[in-house]
C-alpha cells in the first residue's frame, strides 16, 4: 500500500518511524551480532585453550586477558537491547498491588534512571579510557592496550542512552512500542 492511504501505521508514519525501526534493528544487531559473536569467539578460544592444555600441555597464552575484555565488551553490548525490550530486572513485589498508573510512572522513572546511568557511565568511562591511553597501560601477557576495550563499551552506552530515549517516548505514547522479537515456535 502507499504511504498516504495504506493501512500500515508505519507507512503513514513517514521517515521518522522508518529511522526509528532502523535504530531498533541496529541495537538488536549490536547485541546479537557484536555481543553474541564475541561471546561465541570467547567460548571457542577458551575451548581451544583448554584442549591445548589438556592434550599438549600448552594453553593459549593470555587467554584470561582476552576473556576479560571480550566478556566485558559483550556484556555492555547487550545493555541497549535489554532496555529496548524491557528485559531489565524489575522488583515488583512492592508494586504488584499498585495501580496501573503508579506502575507506569515507576517504569518511566526507571527509564529516566537508565538514561541518566548511561550518560554518567559514558562520561566516567571516557575519562578512564583517556587515562589508560595516556599512561600506556597494557595487559601483562599479551601486551594488549587496556584502552582498546573502551570504544565498543562507550558505543554500547551511547546506544543504551538512545534505547532509553526510545522507551521513554514509547511510554509517553509519542512513538509506537518496539515490536516484540519473533519467538521461534519450534515448528520452523
Amino acid at each position: 500500500m502507499t504511504a498516504s492511504g495504506g493501512s500500515d501505521p508505519r507507512a503513514r508514519g513517514g521517515w521518522g518511524l522508518r529511522i526509528l525501526d532502523l535504530v531498533r534493528a541496529f541495537i538488536r544487531f549490536w547485541a546479537w551480532g557484536v555481543g553474541g559473536g564475541l561471546l561465541v569467539a570467547v567460548v571457542l578460544m577458551t575451548a581451544y585453550s583448554v584442549i591445548g592444555n589438556f592434550f599438549f600441555g600448552r594453553p593459549l597464552p593470555g587467554d584470561f586477558e582476552i576473556v576479560q575484555m571480550g566478556v566485558a565488551v559483550a556484556a555492555f553490548s547487550f545493555l541497549p537491547l535489554a532496555q529496548l525490550s524491557r528485559a531489565n530486572v524489575v522488583v515488583d513485589i512492592f508494586t504488584q498491588r499498585a495501580s496501573t498508573r503508579v506502575r507506569r510512572a515507576l517504569d518511566f522513572l526507571g527509564t529516566v534512571a537508565a538514561a541518566a546511568f548511561s550518560a554518567f557511565l559514558f562520561w566516567r568511562m571516557s575519562e578512564g579510557m583517556i587515562d589508560y591511553y595516556s599512561y600506556s597501560e597494557y595487559t601483562a601477557i599479551l601486551g594488549i592496550p587496556h584502552w582498546i576495550a573502551f570504544p565498543p563499551m562507550l558505543f554500547s552506552l551511547l546506544l543504551l542512552f538512545v534505547a532509553a530515549l526510545i522507551t521513554a517516548a514509547e511510554q509517553l505514547r509519542l512513538v509506537p512500542e518496539t515490536p516484540p522479537a519473533r519467538q521461534p515456535t519450534g515448528a520452523e
